[in-house]
């Protein structure tokens, strides 16, 4: 387990100090150092206070846009990548309590939600509000349009071209339960395939998806 004094550390990057210290354990603990009290639970819950705050922000800071470029905006917000870069931001990755060599950017990510719903049971939904806007404020400054992300760039390349929907396909599944990789392949009708790997199947779709447009030359905002 993670000294007090560590807990403490990361108490003050967060912002918040727990009354219930066992909600910030369980919130960095994985699964493969114990199934039972493992993060997962208030990952589920993390999500859903996430999405409405940032919802939210987005709706407040941007009224005159459409609900699809809002749509575009939180998708790139709350994805597993900006999670990852938060956690990475926030060094999660020296509390996190995991099996060895378990830790990787999607377990961050993954923790960086479990995080926000440990502090929004503890504090009250204001407190977590407050913690998100602080982390996902300048995030939503920094874009000046609404990004897309690189399947949705590679979608509308394709059925502009009139080359129908591309299609990712699951070729193998590697590495233990709680470390998988995933190797996929992307096709479209008359592109060469394009695979990748990534530690979950939305990861490495997304990837193959990036890697296909920068061989046909394709710029993608995200």
């Amino acid at each position: 387990m993670a000294a007090a004094s560590d807990l403490a550390a990361l108490e003050r990057t967060l912002g918040h100090v727990f009354a219930n210290r066992a909600l910030l354990k369980r919130a960095l603990t994985h699964a493969s150092l114990d199934s039972i009290l493992s993060y997962e639970r208030l990952e589920f819950l993390g999500d859903r206070v996430l999405g409405l705050v940032v919802a939210q922000m987005l709706l407040d800071r941007f009224p005159d846009e459409a609900e699809g470029e809002i749509g575009r905006r939180f998708s790139a917000l709350v994805n597993a990548g900006s999670l990852s870069q938060v956690g990475a931001s926030l060094g999660l990755s020296e509390h996190i309590l995991a099996g060895p060599g378990v830790t990787n950017e999607t377990i961050i990510a993954d923790v960086v939600e479990a995080l926000i719903a440990a502090i929004y049971r503890d504090g009250g939904f204001t407190v977590a509000d407050q913690f998100v806007r602080r982390i996902w404020g300048p995030m939503i400054e920094t874009v000046a349009r609404p990004p897309r992300d690189p399947k949705t760039a590679l979608q509308e390349w394709a059925q502009a071209g009139g080359r129908g929907l591309p299609s990712y396909h699951e070729l193998a599944r590697e590495g233990q339960d709680h470390a998988p990789l995933f190797t996929v392949e992307v096709r479209i009708e008359g592109v060469e395939p394009v695979q990748s790997v990534g530690p979950s199947k939305r990861a490495a779709e997304r990837d193959a998806a990036a890697i296909m447009l920068q061989r046909l030359g394709i710029d993608h905002d995200d």
